[in-house]
């Protein structure tokens, strides 16, 4: 079990950004039945950021991040 593992998801690209887009997940761990990798988010409430954020997760990574 891993906390406040930070993705990636988009790159800084001077001159125009200073600083890359990061999606901390709260929790990630292999799924050792299914040999993958699970990101989990606690979430409260799903604000329109982190909803942009689960889907760059998907496109960039083909990482579903599970809400708990």
């Amino acid at each position: 079990l891993m906390r406040q593992v930070a993705f990636e998801l988009v790159p800084a690209s001077p001159p125009q950004f200073k600083r890359t887009v990061k999606y901390i997940a709260d929790f990630t761990y292999i799924d050792e039945k299914e040999n993958h990798l699970v990101v989990e988010d606690v979430k409260g409430v799903r604000t329109p950021l982190y909803n942009l954020k689960k889907r760059l997760m998907f496109d960039r990574f083909g990482i579903m991040v599970r809400e708990v």
